[in-house]
C-alpha cells in the first residue's frame, strides 16, 4: 500500500498526486485504483510494471517500453531519485513473485504541471536489461491517435472500491474512450481537460479509483494512456489520461539515451 500523500488545496478541490477529490473526503485518499474490475489472466499483461520503494511498497504503475526503459507519469516520480525507486516486472501479485530491477535515471517531462496536471508523464531507465520471457514483454507506442468510442483496456493494483479493499492481484477493465470535448464539459468545474489527454468513461462503478497512477491504458495491443487523474472513485466522472501519442516524440527522444534537452534527468 502506498504511503499517504500530502495534499495540496486547489480552489474548492484538493489535488492529490494528479488525483482530485472534493475536500470533505478522507483526506488519507491516495492514488487511482481500479473498481469494477476482474483478475488479469496469468501473463496476460505483460508490459505491466510495478513502481515500488525501497520497502516493497508498490506506490505506482508503469510499462516497459524495451529492455531499459519504462513509462509512467510524471507525478509518480516527482520527489523520487534513481535511489528510492525499484521496478518489478513479471507478477500479477504485490505479494510474491516478479523481476526486481534498480533504476538509474528518471527523465520527466520539463513541463509538468502539477496545477493543472499537464505533460503528465515521465520514463525510467533500468541499470542492468530487463530479461524478457512469455510473462515480460514490451508494448509499443501507438501508430495513431485514439478517437472517441475507441475500446480501451486499464490494467493495475488497488481498491476494488472506496473504501476498500486493496487486491493482490492485477485487475483489467475494459472501458470506453470519450471525446476531449465531452469530457471537458464533464469536468469543467473539477479541473481543465486538454487535447493532450484522453477521457474514458463507461458507467458508475467502473473505472479508476486509489494507485494505478502512471498505469498502462492500452488500444489494439498499444499503449495509449497513462493513467493521470480522476474524481474518486468510479462515481459516474471520466477518469483522465495522459495521451502517449501526443508525447510520443518525447518519448522516443529521451529513450533513445540521446535526448536530455526536453527534460528535466535525475540521476543518482
Amino acid at each position: 500500500m502506498a504511503n499517504i500523500i500530502s495534499l495540496v488545496v486547489f480552489s474548492v478541490l484538493i489535488t492529490v498526486r494528479g488525483s482530485i477529490i472534493f475536500p470533505d473526503y478522507d483526506l488519507t485518499y491516495q492514488e487511482p485504483r481500479i473498481v469494477g474490475g476482474e483478475d488479469a489472466p496469468e501473463g496476460g499483461i505483460p508490459y505491466q510494471v510495478s513502481l515500488r520503494s525501497k520497502l516493497n511498497s508498490h506506490f505506482c504503475g508503469g510499462s516497459i517500453l524495451n529492455n531499459r526503459w519504462v513509462l509512467t507519469a510524471a507525478h509518480c516520480t516527482v520527489g523520487q531519485s534513481s535511489k528510492s525507486i525499484q521496478v518489478v516486472v513479471g507478477t500479477n501479485t504485490l505479494k510474491s513473485g516478479g523481476d526486481q530491477y534498480s533504476v538509474d535515471t528518471i527523465i520527466i517531462h520539463k513541463d509538468y504541471n502539477s496545477y493543472l496536471i499537464t505533460n503528465d508523464v515521465s520514463v525510467i531507465r533500468v541499470t542492468e536489461n530487463i530479461e524478457f520471457t512469455e510473462k515480460i514483454k514490451p508494448i509499443q507506442l501507438p501508430e495513431r491517435d485514439t478517437e472517441s468510442g475507441a475500446s480501451l483496456l486499464l490494467t493495475g493494483w488497488g481498491r476494488l472500491s472506496y473504501p476498500g479493499s486493496l487486491p493482490n492481484k492485477l485487475q483489467m477493465i475494459n472501458l470506453t474512450a470519450l471525446s476531449t470535448e465531452r469530457c471537458q464539459s464533464l469536468m469543467n468545474k473539477v479541473n481543465p481537460v486538454y487535447d493532450t489527454q484522453i477521457c474514458s468513461l463507461t458507467k458508475s462503478g467502473e473505472g479508476a479509483c486509489h494507485g494505478d497512477s502512471g498505469g498502462p491504458l492500452v488500444e489494439d495491443g498499444k499503449i495509449v494512456g497513462i493513467v493521470s487523474w480522476g474524481m474518486p472513485c468510479a462515481r459516474g466522472y471520466p477518469d483522465v489520461y495522459t495521451r502517449v501519442y501526443s508525447f510520443k516524440d518525447w518519448i522516443l527522444e529521451n529513450i533513445s539515451d540521446q535526448g536530455e534537452n526536453a527534460s528535466s534527468e535525475i540521476t543518482e
